[in-house]
């Protein structure tokens, strides 16, 4: 476990950032929301929904990385589970994506709300199965899922801020 408690400050770093990240997520989201226009939830639960989980999951996985475990099979086991609900969850984003009438996703939305994440829980579970044989390589895969997250959670919450400040005009009484 000296390997694992080696990223303890790179854990430490990314988590905060995550948990700081969906509090203001959450303000920016209702503030938006007082805005007289309806939203549309098909979008919200396509574009703004996977942004809180992306920067959730990150927060969670810093955190059990962050616990001293016996050995690195507790670690490994529980970011593979994790990684492996990530992709459900991504192809269900994906077919969300796809579904609403809101919006037309563009590349940049499909890269960053299903390839990206897919791409990210792929590392996750792949990483936690060599986690067993290879600590160390591991553990720099577990890292870069976790850093991607935070990442992909940046840019979608940013975007979807950006989208509804700019293309929705207020009502006016």
């Amino acid at each position: 476990m000296s390997e694992l408690a080696k990223w303890g400050t790179f854990y430490t770093m990314v988590g905060s950032a995550a948990g700081a990240l969906i509090g203001l997520q959450f303000v920016v989201v209702t503030l938006i929301v007082q805005r007289p226009a309806p939203p549309n939830a098909d979008a919200g639960a396509a574009f703004a929904t996977p942004s809180i989980v992306h920067l959730g999951t990150a927060l969670l996985l810093s955190a059990l990385l962050l616990v001293p475990w016996p050995s690195i099979v507790f670690a490994a086991d529980l970011c593979g589970m994790v990684g492996l609900v990530g992709v459900a969850y991504t192809l269900i984003v994906a077919r969300r994506m796809r579904r609403q009438t809101a919006y037309q996703p563009v590349f940049e939305d499909w890269l960053f709300h299903a390839l990206l994440p897919l791409t990210a829980y792929g590392v996750l579970a792949l990483s936690a199965v060599a986690a067993i044989s290879d600590a160390r390589d591991a553990l720099f895969g577990m890292g870069t899922a976790v850093l991607l997250l935070l990442f992909i959670g940046i840019h979608n919450a940013w975007d979807t801020v950006t989208y509804h400040v700019f293309s929705r005009t207020p009502h006016q009484d």
